[in-house]
């Protein structure tokens, strides 16, 4: 009998990264999904290809009889945190679960990636979309592989067989005081954990990879040692993941026009910040250009001086407004914070500030020459500029 059979599980923001993948494995699962979301978003065709009925509109209504889980998106609707369904799913099935501050969403998909490509037809649950996994959910026979986070501490509540810490550090400034606090809480997780893996422990992996930068090779090392753990022969791992070709705005190339190159991350702190730029780097013998949307208000609050110091490293540098996500405006926080940082770490450099997309996306495109990496960088909607910006350049 399939897991979830007879249940009826309505999810509220169900077109966001996590909740669209556990809506697919939970169908898959057996059982009967639906959800609701204010937006459309990327996520949601697969959703519906899946036969799983979205609604969409101002404010959910939840059918009677249904189980309902909510996103932490969406804190005020009554219901049962998505954290449960994810511990019920990760329960159900040898799980390796894989956290960290940078770098799960790519690891979490390398080890599906290896596991699939070398024959144990895994599950997976990725928060982002993984081309050669055809979504960021799939159900198989073999080993569950989930994406945690330690964002709203959901993680927390997961009990795997195995564990991938690739990093720890302060990102979730309105959820943790210190990155002590932050520490402690994965200490304590890991020892109800039977097999660990911390990435910090590793050596970049000395292989030819399709991915670029030093932190992608860091990634690789935390999935072979995972996989390993499972019985996966090391030399099959890491001939696998010489084919594996990222995951959706992870250094993604959006296009090239004019002779300009132009490519998308979802880097959203400072550390994230520092690998893209220097990926950016290695990637262009011309100038790298930065567009940088600030996401969330506590984050641009607590990091803005990190973030300016990171930014200082490109060529020509444009700053948004504030992504709120979640999260209510705070007095006095704006992208502002980024630019005023930015240029107290590089006296005389001048960057733009446009608080909308739009006008970032222009400001770019007017100094964008042959031979320049242009580069869009967030975890909100940053991604629409890269493909204006793209858009602006092929009319130029």
């Amino acid at each position: 009998m399939p897991v979830l059979d007879g249940r009826r599980i309505w999810l509220v923001g169900i077109g966001g990264a996590g909740l669209s993948a556990y809506a697919l494995l939970a169908r898959a699962w057996g059982a009967e999904v639906a959800g609701w979301d204010r937006n459309e978003t990327p996520y949601l065709a697969a959703v519906r290809e899946a036969g799983i009925d979205v609604t969409i509109s101002p404010e959910p209504e939840a059918p009677a009889g249904w189980e309902v889980f909510v996103s932490s998106a969406y804190p005020g609707v009554p219901g049962r945190p998505r954290a449960e369904l994810l511990a019920e799913l990760v329960a159900s099935r040898e799980a390796i679960v894989v956290a960290g501050a940078h770098g799960k969403t790519t690891t979490a998909a390398m080890i599906a990636f290896a596991l699939r490509a070398t024959g144990r037809d895994p599950s997976w649950i990725v928060g982002g979309e993984v081309a050669q996994l055809g979504a960021n959910a799939g159900a198989g026979e073999g080993w569950l592989v989930v994406e945690g986070d330690e964002s709203d501490r959901s993680v927390f509540a997961l009990r795997p067989r195995v564990a991938v810490v690739t990093n720890v550090d302060l990102d979730h400034h309105s959820e943790f005081g210190s990155k002590a606090e932050v520490e402690d809480l994965f200490e304590c997780w890991l020892e109800d954990v039977p097999e660990i893996v911390r990435g910090w422990d590793l050596d970049p992996l000395d292989a030819e990879l399709a991915v670029p930068g030093e932190h992608n090779r860091r990634n690789a090392a935390s999935a072979v040692a995972a996989v390993e753990l499972i019985g996966v022969p090391r030399a099959e791992a890491v001939e696998a993941l010489a084919s594996f070709q990222g995951v959706g705005r992870r250094f993604e190339f959006v296009g090239s026009a004019a002779g300009v190159d132009v490519y998308d991350d979802y880097a959203h702190n400072p550390q994230k910040l520092r690998a893209a730029v220097a990926t950016a780097r290695r990637q262009s013998s011309g100038r790298v250009l930065v567009l940088f949307q600030p996401h969330l208000y506590s984050r641009t609050l607590h990091s803005a001086a990190q973030l300016g110091r990171e930014l200082a490293a490109a060529d020509v540098v444009v700053v948004t407004d504030v992504y709120p996500a979640r999260e209510r405006p705070l007095e006095g926080v704006t992208g502002k914070l980024v630019v005023d940082a930015l240029c107290d770490a590089r006296p005389g450099f001048v960057p733009g500030w446009a608080p909308e997309l739009g006008d970032a996306a222009r400001f770019l495109v007017k100094r964008a020459r042959p031979g320049d990496l242009v580069l869009t960088v967030g975890a909100g909607d940053v991604d629409r500029a890269a493909r204006a910006i793209l858009e602006q350049l092929e009319q130029s």
